[in-house]
C-alpha cells in the first residue's frame, strides 16, 4: 500500500495538462485546452482539459476525471499502478506501508518471475532475428505465413533453438536462478539436470495489460503427430490463463478508441487482423471465455464482436458460453466467416480493405443470430421449437438492462411467431431462479458496499430527485421489514407462502436493477439486503449501533418516527389518513415501490429523449433506431405505471 502522504503529493504535483498532453495534442482555448478524444474516434474535438479544476472531460463519449483517472483509463492500469506511473513521471519516491514477511516474499517472487520472463522474451526474439537457425527456420515460417517484420517486432515474436540446453545454459550463465526459471515454466528438471521447456518452436510472448511479458506460447514446426502442436507456460504467480487475453496490451488503445473489441481464438488470428489494419482485437487463446476475461474487455468497451470460423458444429458449441458475456452487460455481435476460413486464413487471402469491409457488412446481433440459427435447426418440429424458445429465453433473461431485454423480446417473438407474453413469463421464471442464486453477491457488487466501506465518511448526495422515495423505502424496511405483506396457500399443497415487506422491497428493487443515489440510504439498503439474503436475522440494533455515525443518525431519525408518515405521501397512496401504518402496508408498500420505479423510468425517458435529439443532429441512423425503440418501450412502462398508480397523469 502507498502511504497516504505520498498519494497526496502525487495528486498535488501531477498537472492534468502535462499528463494528458503526453497522449493527446492539446490546443489552448481560453482558460482550457481542447483536443481529439483518445477514448473514441472523432474528427471534431470534444475533449476538454481544465487546468484550474484539474480535470478532463469528453462531451462526446462522456468520459472524464482527474490525472489519475486518465492514466487508469488510457493505459488500462489499476488505481495503485496509475499512482506509481505518475510518481515515476514526477520523480516522487514511493513510500509504502510496512509489509509482512509473506508480502515481501510474494512481491520478490513476482518481480523475479517478471525479470526471467523479460529475459526469455529478449532471448527468443534475438534468436529469431540474429541466429542462422532462427532466421532459416523461425523467420522463414513467419514470412511464409505472410507476417510482416513490423508485426514480428510489435508482438516480439521469437524462436526457441532446437537444443534442449540452449536457453537454460544462457540463463544460468546470466545469473538467473533455476527456481524462478522453473516457476515461470521456462525450464524443466529431470534427475537433477535442467532442460529447456520450449525447443524447436516459434514463440508467441503473452503480455500483461501493462506490457510485461508474463508467459509464452510455443508452436512446433514438426510434422510429427506425436508432438503437441502448441505448448504453453504453466500457471504462475504472474500468469493466470483465465484472466489473460492474448494481444490485450497491443489492442487496448484501439479498443477504447473504436469502442469495440473483436474476439478471436488464436495468436495468428490476432496478428493477421492487426496486419490488416484491425487492431482492436484479442484472443482467448483456445480456451473457453471466462468471466475474468470478459471483465478485462469491459474495462475498455461494452461492445464485443465475436469472429467465428465457418464451421457450423463449432459455432453451436461456442454459443453456450456467450450468455456469460450478455450477463456482464456487454453488447454482443457475431461475424461468421466463409466456410473453411478462420481469421488468419481470411486475412491472408484477402486485401486489408476487403477484410475491413467484410467485418463491417457482416456483423449480426448475437441474440438474433442465435435465434435464426436455432430456428433453422428446429424447422417444423414442435418439441425442438419448445427447446429453442427456452434456449433463447435463457440468453435474454441474463441481460441486466431491462430495456434491452424488452427490445429482444419484441424482435424474437416476431421471429419465433409466438406471443411476447409467453417470452416474458418464461423470462420472469428464469430470473426468479437466477436471483435466488445471485442476489447475495449481486447486491454487494452493484452497490459497492462492504463492512469496510461502511466505516468511512460518506458525503451527502447532491440534487437527488429520488431522495424522498429512497428515504421512504429505507424507513419501511427498518420499521416493518419482518411484517407479513402478503400470504396464501400453495395451489397443490397445504403449505402456506408468505412475502414480507423486506422481501417485497428488496426483490423489486434488485430485479429491475434500480440503484439508490443517496449514499447513506444506499449503505442501509445494501447492508439490509446482505443480511436478509444470507439468512441472518436483521436486528434493528445493528443499525442503531452502526460503526458509521452518519448511518446511526439517519436510522435514529427514521425509526423515531415509526408511526408518522409524510401526509403528502400518505395522501397519495391511501384513501384516508388513519392512525397507524400497519393497517395500510399492503397498499402503501407496493405504491411507494411503484412510485420509485416511475420516477426512475421518467428520468431515463428524459435522458433518452435528449440523446435522441443529439443522434438526430448527428444523423446517426443506428443510434436513432435504437433510442426510438427504447423510448417507445419506456412510454409503455409509463402508461402501465399510470394505471398502477391510479391513473394519475404522468409527465415526462
Amino acid at each position: 500500500m502507498i502511504d497516504q502522504s505520498t498519494i497526496d503529493r502525487i495528486y498535488e504535483t501531477a498537472q492534468i495538462v502535462e499528463v494528458v498532453g503526453d497522449f493527446v495534442t492539446l490546443k489552448r482555448r481560453g482558460a482550457n485546452y481542447t483536443g481529439l478524444c483518445p477514448f473514441h474516434n472523432e474528427k471534431t474535438p470534444s475533449f476538454s482539459v481544465s487546468p484550474s479544476k484539474g480535470i478532463y472531460k469528453c462531451f462526446g463519449c462522456g468520459k472524464g476525471g482527474n490525472a489519475v483517472n486518465f492514466i487508469m483509463e488510457h493505459e488500462g492500469l489499476s488505481y495503485y499502478e496509475a499512482l506509481k506511473y505518475l510518481a515515476r513521471k514526477y520523480n516522487i519516491p514511493i513510500i509504502e506501508k510496512e509489509a509482512t514477511s509473506d508480502d515481501l516474499a510474494l512481491k520478490n517472487e513476482r518481480e523475479s518471475l517478471l525479470v526471467v520472463t523479460a529475459f526469455a522474451g529478449r532471448f527468443f526474439h534475438q534468436t529469431l532475428l540474429t541466429t542462422d537457425e532462427g532466421r532459416s527456420i523461425g523467420l522463414s515460417y513467419f514470412r511464409e505465413r505472410g507476417i510482416r517484420d513490423d508485426m514480428i517486432d510489435k508482438f516480439q515474436l521469437g524462436y526457441a533453438p532446437d537444443n534442449r540446453r540452449a536457453f537454460t545454459e544462457t540463463a544460468l550463465k546470466g545469473g538467473y536462478k533455476p527456481e524462478f526459471l522453473l516457476k515461470a515454466g521456462l525450464i524443466s528438471e529431470k534427475e537433477g539436470h535442467h532442460y529447456d521447456r520450449f525447443t524447436g518452436r516459434v514463440i508467441f510472448p503473452i503480455h500483461s495489460l501493462a506490457g510485461q511479458v508474463i508467459a509464452f506460447g510455443g508452436r512446433t514446426l514438426s510434422t510429427d503427430k506425436n508432438i503437441a502442436k502448441y505448448i504453453n507456460s504453466p500457471e504462475s504467480e504472474i500468469y493466470h490463463k483465465s484472466k489473460t487475453l492474448y494481444g490485450i496490451f497491443q489492442a487496448k488503445k484501439a479498443i477504447s478508441q473504436y469502442d469495440k473489441c473483436y474476439l478471436v481464438e488464436g495468436y495468428t488470428d490476432v496478428i493477421s487482423l492487426h496486419q490488416a489494419g484491425i487492431e482492436n482485437v484479442v484472443a482467448s487463446s483456445g480456451t473457453s471465455l471466462t468471466v475474468d476475461q470478459i471483465r478485462l474487455i469491459k474495462r475498455f468497451t461494452n461492445n464485443v464482436t465475436i469472429v467465428y470460423d465457418g464451421d457450423a458444429a463449432g459455432i453451436k458449441a461456442a454459443l453456450r458460453g456467450i450468455d456469460m458475456v450478455l450477463e456482464e452487460g456487454l453488447n454482443v455481435k457475431v461475424i461468421l466467416l466463409p466456410e473453411g476460413e478462420d481469421p488468419d486464413s481470411f486475412c491472408r487471402s484477402h486485401p486489408p480493405a476487403e477484410v475491413t469491409k467484410f467485418f463491417q457488412d457482416n456483423e449480426t446481433d448475437f441474440v438474433l443470430f442465435k435465434t435464426h440459427l436455432l430456428i433453422k435447426e428446429a424447422q417444423t418440429d414442435p418439441i425442438k421449437k419448445a427447446t429453442l424458445i427456452s434456449d433463447i429465453v435463457q440468453s435474454i433473461a441474463v441481460i441486466p438492462d431491462p430495456i434491452i431485454r424488452s427490445v429482444y423480446v419484441k424482435e424474437c417473438a416476431a421471429l419465433l411467431k409466438t406471443g411476447e407474453q409467453l417470452l416474458y413469463s418464461q423470462i420472469i421464471q428464469f430470473r426468479r431462479k437466477y436471483f435466488e442464486k445471485k442476489i447475495p453477491l449481486q447486491h454487494v457488487e452493484a452497490y459497492g458496499v462492504t463492512s469496510e466501506s461502511s466505516n468511512i465518511h460518506v458525503p451527502q448526495a447532491v440534487a437527488n430527485p429520488f431522495e424522498t422515495n429512497e428515504r421512504e423505502l429505507v424507513r419501511l424496511l427498518l420499521n416493518y421489514g419482518n411484517h407479513i405483506l402478503f400470504q396464501g396457500n400453495h395451489p397443490n399443497s397445504s403449505e402456506q407462502w408468505i412475502i414480507t415487506v423486506a422481501q417485497y422491497i428488496i426483490s423489486e428493487v434488485l430485479k429491475d436493477e434500480l440503484t439508490f443515489q443517496h449514499p447513506i440510504y444506499k449503505i442501509i439498503f445494501a447492508e439490509y439486503a446482505r443480511y436478509y439474503f444470507n439468512d441472518s436475522e436483521m436486528a434493528l440494533e445493528y443499525f442503531v449501533r452502526h460503526p458509521n455515525p452518519e448511518v446511526t443518525t439517519v436510522v435514529s431519525d427514521l425509526i423515531s418516527k415509526k408511526d408518522v408518515i409524510s401526509k403528502k405521501l400518505f395522501a397519495r397512496y391511501t384513501d384516508n389518513l388513519i392512525e397507524t401504518e400497519e393497517m395500510k402496508l399492503q397498499d402503501l408498500v407496493p405504491s411507494v415501490v411503484m412510485d420509485f420505479k416511475n420516477k426512475k423510468a421518467l428520468a431515463l425517458l428524459n435522458q433518452m429523449i435528449e440523446q435522441l435529439k443529439e443522434a438526430q443532429e448527428q444523423n446517426d441512423e443506428g443510434k436513432i433506431s435504437m433510442l426510438s425503440a427504447h423510448i417507445q418501450h419506456l412510454n409503455q412502462i409509463k402508461r402501465t405505471f399510470a394505471i398502477s398508480l391510479g391513473n394519475r397523469t404522468i409527465y415526462p
